[in-house]
């Protein structure tokens, strides 16, 4: 139902952008551009961002009073409404486009009239995958996390140079309330992060697992969802999920349940790289979570070193973004020797990359540097760089074992986080 009245006060309300530039960069390219992500990572705060950078942009909320009632083929007599306010629009943004019936034709329609279209919707009502299904070859989806490190301390105010021995102190103390609290807007810069990452927790849970996924056993699904914040940067095996279950779960059950746990984009499964697509896509994985504010009131994973490592993935799943034949793994060489991260660039594996909690190379697992040196051999036609993020300790050095050798970077996370190495 199109009601004239609420929209134009709508657009006359005008869009007001308060906040910090997010880095996410898009392409300018002939689709439509979706922004995905979790719950409260900011995605509508980054259509504000955008409102601002592209000429005669039009934003809807489809949340709002305005347009919830409204019909696809309604959705011109808008546009005459804000035409004859504003201008008439070329970059459409629209927000929780779900909530739109028959959506997809809407879009479709409004792209091969010459829009430039960007939209988002909720995941709890609207999965990526079923976007790219249902605009079929005509949009590019971007993901959207919660803040980078460099985002953080831009909200933070944090103008000092690190390079400076003094102010390094204060930029430590940062990254450790980075590791504990995480990224989420709201939440970095609120006092009460605790109790807003306990409802952002129970959104996630209830809203875009359970709600949008109609899980039957909410025990079961309540266990798998705890269990994987945390076991955070850990490798996991359905056997060993289900030897901590301590009721009956089926194996159809539980392939279903982690399936759709995905699909909150909170939780990632980062396969082993095999050479074989079967193994490849078969268990073990490994972990990780979206923010990791949200296991630290969950009560577990006080080791920092897990806490960098699942920091290093989402940094290496936000270059994603821009480099698109860019895949990132874990690795374990024939020995057993497990590599963190292996970094792919089409076919090359560009890069090797352990993580470790250290201050010194004494400090530093041999065997992290054995596992480098080892998986070098296995693809030394590629000659991947090989590096150990380090909580501070820096330097480059050759490394030999046994009469393998190799060129080894050493650098701090913070270092790395914030693109200075």
């Amino acid at each position: 139902m199109f009601r004239e009245n609420l929209v134009k006060d709508f657009f006359k309300r005008g869009i007001k952008f308060k906040g910090i530039e997010r880095e996410l960069k898009i392409l300018k390219i002939n689709k439509v551009i979706s922004i995905v992500g979790p719950r409260r990572a900011g995605k509508t705060w980054y259509f504000y961002y955008l409102f601002q950078k592209v000429k005669k942009p039009m934003y809807i909320s489809f949340e709002d009073i305005a347009f919830r009632y409204i019909e696809a083929s309604e959705f011109f007599e808008v546009l005459k409404v804000f035409s004859e306010i504003n201008y008439t629009p070329k970059t459409l943004f629209l927000d929780e486009i779900q909530n739109l019936k028959d959506w997809s034709t809407l879009v479709r329609s409004l792209y091969d009239r010459g829009f430039n279209i960007f939209l988002t919707g909720s995941s709890s009502k609207l999965l990526p995958k079923e976007i790219s299904t249902e605009l079929r070859g005509r949009t590019l989806t971007y993901r959207l996390l919660p803040f980078s490190f460099r985002e953080f301390l831009r909200a933070k105010k944090y103008k000092a140079k690190p390079e400076i021995f003094e102010k390094k102190g204060e930029l430590l103390k940062l990254l450790n309330e980075y590791l504990e609290f995480g990224g989420f807007p709201e939440v970095v810069l609120s006092e009460t992060k605790e109790k807003i990452l306990q409802e952002y927790s129970n959104e996630i849970f209830y809203r875009d697992f359970v709600e949008r996924h109609k899980i039957r056993s909410l025990e079961f699904g309540r266990f798998l969802f705890e269990f994987c914040f945390q076991n955070f940067s850990k490798e996991i095996s359905f056997k060993k999920i289900k030897n901590y279950f301590d009721k009956r779960v089926s194996d159809t059950t539980l392939y279903e349940y982690v399936e759709k746990l995905q699909d909150t984009l909170c939780v990632f499964f980062l396969e082993k790289h095999e050479k074989s697509i079967y193994l490849r896509k078969s268990w073990p994985k490994k972990i990780y979570v979206c923010d990791l504010g949200l296991s630290s009131i969950l009560g577990f994973g006080e080791n920092l070193g897990k806490r960098m490592e699942n920091v290093v993935f989402l940094e290496l799943l936000r270059k994603t973004n821009e480099s698109p034949l860019m895949e990132i793994f874990y690795f374990k060489t024939k020995e057993d020797y497990e590599i963190d991260f292996l970094v792919k660039e089409g076919p090359r594996v560009k890069e090797l990359i352990q993580v470790s909690y250290a201050n010194s190379f004494d400090e530093i697992d041999h065997r992290e540097i054995r596992a480098l040196l080892h998986a070098r051999d296995v693809f030394k036609k590629d000659k991947p760089k090989l590096l150990v993020i380090t909580w501070d300790y820096e330097d480059e050095k050759q490394v030999s074992w046994f009469g393998k050798r190799g060129e080894i970077r050493f650098v701090p996370l913070w270092m790395w986080l914030l693109k200075l190495k």
